[in-house]
């Protein structure tokens, strides 16, 4: 119950402390920054989520953000419909993602070995066709998705709300979800239990892909520009939203709302270094340790447990 308890104590603790510690911090302004800043993060994390409650992890989605967003900027820089770059960039997020999960469950290979391997492959892709060079030359309405407002809400918390909703209908209540999280648990068991294992892994990963193409154009829109060289570090930051909301590297583990909590602790923490004046070097030190810090957590909570 505790461990479930802590991120929200967490981010009510943190929330409070940057409210005392600036003015600035409680301004309207800035907390829609804050929430426009993090909803990339936010988004890609769920995916990472449901890879990481089924026993998996993919190192891969910081390419794949850069992938996907440069193919679907690309198509709206060739004229393309706004509503078919983007579903580009879904598509490629999709494609990716399958990838991930076909090598992972069909070859029998470990998660963290291919997703370390096609990070690398992505973004070569993405600077091979790129040449290095970015797509700026976007529609203005684009940045609507990332920038813009609906009845006085950021439209990208809108849509942060809606993966947020799929995600935990798909996790709570539906099979998908029961067997993501009987997969972590125990595979050999999942199996033997007559669940189809492999079709089920290569499924998370796909969807996690989906919402990472959704991510990408997100920041592409937020910035105008496809950038292939987009996305350096995301993965560590959805990981790391994943395991500071309660998720378990060992699978079997996690929520959308302590993945949500996550990934707003740490927007906070970088939005208050910034308004503190605190280096960015110093905000990815921090980050780290709170990794490691929630990881030991989870291990003391389980030591006993195992001992027993």
């Amino acid at each position: 119950m505790m461990k479930r308890l802590l991120p929200f104590l967490t981010l009510a603790l943190l929330f409070a402390a940057l409210a005392v510690a600036t003015p600035h911090f409680l301004t309207a302004p800035n907390l829609s920054s804050v929430v426009r800043q993090t909803a990339v993060i936010n988004i890609m994390a769920l995916g990472m989520t449901l890879i990481i409650v089924a026993g998996g992890i993919d190192l891969s989605v910081g390419s794949m953000l850069a992938l996907s967003g440069f193919l679907g900027s690309m198509a709206m820089d060739r004229g393309w419909p706004i509503a078919a770059g983007v579903a580009v960039g879904l598509a490629a997020g999709l494609a990716c993602g399958t990838a991930n999960g076909i090598m992972t469950a069909k070859l029998r290979l470990n998660p963290f070995i291919v997703t370390l391997g096609t990070l690398g492959i992505y973004r070569g892709l993405a600077l091979v066709i790129s040449g290095g060079l970015p797509v700026q030359q976007l529609p203005k309405s684009f940045a609507f998705l990332g920038e813009g407002s609906l009845l006085g809400v950021p439209f990208v918390l809108w849509v942060l709300a809606a993966c947020a909703a799929l995600v935990h209908f798909l996790l709570e209540h539906t099979r998908f979800g029961r067997y993501a999280f009987a997969i972590g648990s125990n595979p050999e068991a999942a199996l033997y239990a007559g669940i189809p294992v492999a079709f089920h892994t290569t499924a998370v990963f796909a969807v996690g892909g989906l919402l990472t193409g959704l991510a990408a154009m997100v920041e592409c829109s937020r910035l105008m520009t496809g950038q292939p060289t987009a996305g350096q570090g995301y993965e560590l930051q959805a990981i790391a939203a994943v395991v500071i909301g309660g998720g378990s590297l060992r699978g079997g583990e996690g929520s959308v709302t302590g993945t949500l909590i996550g990934a707003f602790i740490m927007g906070l923490l970088a939005n208050g270094s910034d308004l503190l004046g605190i280096s960015p070097y110093v905000q990815q030190a921090v980050i780290g340790a709170v990794i490691i810090l929630a990881v030991l957590v989870d291990e003391l909570r389980k030591r006993p447990a195992r001992i027993r």
